[in-house]
């Protein structure tokens, strides 16, 4: 079993049609679908908002490598360009977290830092990922409610839940 949770965003093109792109490639393996929430851009670079959502996927084919190549293949069929650190781009698949069969795996390699090392601190991934797994533990941190709890109130008010826009049926 190869367990991952995914982190998605968007703020170029037709946004949604990118996220909707990564839950059709993964429809198989997909166990749960968070709402879109759109957010206000981070890092300091002037760009739209995102659609973020966060899925969990299980497919006993992947490793942590294996779930990176498929979010990096997905980003590329999107044209996601890498030009600006924290810029704008068609589609982001994060690979926040993978459970393998001996328990959560963890990855220090500068290409895949295991769990994320962002994901304690952003509302854009916390909020989505307690909608489809409220007990959710964010290996090495605790409890997702925790750090989202441990963040300014500002934080998650920003994260503006989107109920117009569905990803999966």
């Amino acid at each position: 079993m190869s367990r991952a949770v995914l982190s998605l965003g968007s703020n170029l093109g037709d946004r949604l049609a990118h996220l909707r792109s990564v839950v059709d490639d993964l429809r198989e393996v997909l166990v749960a679908v968070s709402p879109v929430y759109e957010t206000e851009p981070w890092g300091g670079v002037e760009q739209a908002d995102f659609l973020n959502a966060v899925l969990i996927a299980d497919d006993p084919a992947l490793d942590e490598w294996g779930w990176l190549r498929r979010g990096q293949s997905l980003e590329n069929a999107a044209g996601r360009v890498r030009e600006v650190r924290w810029g704008p781009r068609t589609l982001d698949v994060d690979v926040v977290s993978v459970d393998g069969p001996d328990g959560p795996v963890f990855s220090a390699a500068p290409e895949l830092l295991l769990p994320h090392p962002g994901t304690a601190d952003r509302a854009t991934v916390l909020v989505p990922w307690l909608d489809v797994e409220p007990d959710a533990m964010l290996p090495g941190r605790g409890s997702v409610r925790a750090l989202l709890g441990a963040l300014p109130d500002a934080a998650a008010e920003a994260v503006r839940r989107r109920d117009d826009l569905v990803l999966a049926p």
